[in-house]
């Protein structure tokens, strides 16, 4: 019999541009790596779209690409887990597998008069913060489901009938790796089931309440169980392997930063940025614009609950100030672009492309660039870019602050967007506090795989994951006082000015 640290456990972070496949080792080193951009679907403004089939090909392909870098064949695999993208919704046919259309990624706002008329009858966007700990928006999938229902002919009598299934990108991977239209197991975790608007955040359970205000038939929705517990036994791609875990992709990242004590917070800055803050078993209703969600749950254990901000555009302005307006020709030149200038030249950008999220929650809100005079360059365009990454940081660690009663004594980060060092040290700036970065930068990966391997035994308990986290960076804060303050005084009057842009029709004239 083979020892029991042998093997390795196998990690999907299924992202909004890209999935990628790691292997790691019972040291928790990232010993393999495969990666795959999907497409990005754009047929409307406002709306984002993934091609469901694709991402399921891309996993196909990258866990044995994966595997083969280690000459690894499927009984040395220990067990696969997984994180994912969490609000990007899709419904496919039970009997087929094939997806309804394209999925509707968590940047989409196509609901956003769906969610305005609910509001309207519901008694506004706050009557469910009680129920699920999210307002009402756009930017969960509950809404996203009762659109699909409405507008997709046909679809509300097949899914009464009992031929679709509901679900996040988790639930559709672990549904075709069980098997899929041969007997896939149609589950969610905790985790991706609270970014749903559904469930009960007390009782962890659908929402019969919820359900009857989204219309959403019950029997559509996978059973929500833990994130750390095995749901099956993939038939495909990695044969036999237990899939022992799933969680979103933010609280893996949490999981993956060893975050498991309460006040204990982390940052990811990808696409957009998430700050997630450890609550413990205290479920912690915000009043300051964050959301309430669950960090994981391990197995039969009580719930860990935490406090998130969420933004909706940080490095997803870097790849705009690339593509749509050409400033830069990749993405890692914005940092030398920025450096060329000792500051912003007094411009402040606002990148309010799909509204505001944590802690304003305007949909109605767009981008604004401000003080602009014929001093400012591409350069202090490239700084502001950088520079409003750093300031809504500061706005939802304000508002966990506030929430929480707890202040924020160091920030660890991960995410793509981590490797530039002068961001790194801005957002030390802002804040007044160390800025710290972990040695393994793939925290969502690893988290997925930390939790997976904690349901086979492969690591023992979370103070062994513990003792496998190390620094690899740190930035001080070196910012003057008053220039941190009037640095933030401007850039809330920035962001002041992004609000009411878009203005529902007037009674009579139907939008385009």
């Amino acid at each position: 019999m083979r020892p029991e640290h042998r093997g390795y456990v196998v990690a999907l972070d299924q992202g909004t541009t890209s999935t990628r496949c790691i292997l790691f080792d019972h040291a928790g080193r990232l010993v393999a790596v495969a990666q795959r951009e999907h497409r990005q679907f754009f047929p409307r403004p406002g709306w984002v779209e993934h091609d469901a089939r694709e991402i399921w090909r891309s996993v196909v392909k990258l866990v044995p690409e994966a595997m083969a870098q280690v000459d690894a064949d499927p009984s040395d695999i220990v067990a696969l887990g997984i994180a994912n993208q969490r609000e990007t919704t899709l419904a496919w046919d039970r009997r087929t597998g094939e997806p309804v259309g394209r999925a509707i990624v968590w940047q989409d706002t196509r609901t956003a008069d769906l969610v305005a008329d609910i509001a309207a009858a519901e008694g506004g966007p706050e009557r469910f913060v009680d129920v699920c700990g999210l307002p009402l928006s756009s930017y969960f999938a509950g809404p996203r489901m009762r659109w699909l229902l409405e507008n997709v002919p046909g679809l509300r009598a097949r899914a009464e009938r009992g031929d679709i299934l509901f679900g996040t990108i988790d639930s559709w991977l672990v549904w075709n790796l069980t098997g899929g239209a041969s007997g896939g197991v149609h589950v969610t975790d905790v985790t991706n089931a609270s970014r749903t608007m559904l469930m009960d955040l007390r009782t962890l359970r659908w929402s019969p309440e919820m359900l009857e205000v989204f219309g959403i038939p019950p029997a559509t929705l996978p059973e929500i169980r833990s994130s750390s517990e095995v749901y099956g036994l993939a038939r495909s791609v990695v044969p036999g392997a237990r899939i022992a875990a799933a969680l979103g992709d933010q609280q893996a990242a949490l999981f993956g930063q060893t975050g498991f004590d309460p006040g204990e917070a982390k940052c990811t800055y990808g696409t957009g940025a998430f700050l997630l803050m450890n609550t413990g078993q205290e479920l912690i209703r915000s009043t300051h614009g964050l959301i309430t969600t669950v960090a994981h749950r391990i197995g039969d254990a009580e719930p860990t609950y935490a406090l998130e901000g969420s933004i909706a555009v940080t490095g997803s302005l870097v790849q705009w100030l690339r593509d749509n307006l050409g400033l830069i020709a990749t993405a890692p030149e914005v940092e030398s672009l920025a450096r060329s200038v000792p500051d912003n030249g007094g411009c402040y950008l606002v990148p309010a492309f799909s509204g505001l999220y944590a802690p304003h929650w305007r949909p109605e809100a767009r981008g604004i660039l401000v003080g602009l005079t014929s001093f400012v360059t591409k350069g202090h365009l490239a700084r502001a870019a950088l520079e409003a990454t750093a300031w809504q940081t500061r706005e939802v660690v304000e508002a966990v602050g506030a929430d929480a009663g707890l202040s924020l004594t160091a920030l660890r980060v991960d995410g793509g967007m981590t490797s530039n060092n002068l961001l790194m040290q801005t957002i030390a700036d802002v804040l007044d506090v160390p800025v710290v970065r972990p040695m393994v930068s793939e925290t969502v990966s690893l988290g997925a795989a930390y939790a997976a391997g904690l349901t086979v035994g492969f690591w023992s308990d979370t103070a062994a994951l513990r003792r496998r986290w190390h620094r690899a960076g740190q930035w001080e804060p070196a910012m003057d006082a008053a220039a941190r303050d009037r640095g933030w005084t401007d850039w809330q009057e920035a962001v002041r000015r992004t609000f009411g842009w878009i203005r529902p029709d007037p009674p009579g004239v139907a939008s385009s």
